[in-house]
């Protein structure tokens, strides 16, 4: 046989291959700023007046998301900032569809 090893040697290494890869999480730059500019824009359009439950879960989700971040939880930070983009979003398109001008 060319190539024996000891089973807890296999065990050992594939261990070793699962902390580099749980290692390698970035942080979700890029949701985490998608979601602070579709706070921005859902604000900047009245949602604070026409969608605030939703404006109110948008703002909930980005903070939790802030939350986990600082913790280095990086999935559950992406996982909220998601959902803070989303609930921005509805906010935006119930605003919108509230102050839509009525047609003539």
């Amino acid at each position: 046989m060319l190539f024996t090893c000891k089973p807890y040697f296999m065990r050992a290494l594939l261990l070793a291959a699962l902390l580099v890869v749980a290692a390698c999480q970035t942080a979700p730059v890029q949701e985490m700023s998608d979601a602070r500019m579709a706070i921005t824009v859902a604000r900047e359009a009245g949602a604070e007046e026409h969608a605030a439950t939703d404006l109110k879960a948008a703002v909930d989700y980005l903070q939790s998301a802030e939350g986990f971040l600082s913790e280095r939880k990086y999935d559950l930070a992406r996982r909220d900032a998601v959902s803070a983009k989303a609930s921005a979003l509805d906010a935006l398109r119930r605003t919108e569809s509230n102050t839509d001008p009525e047609p003539q």
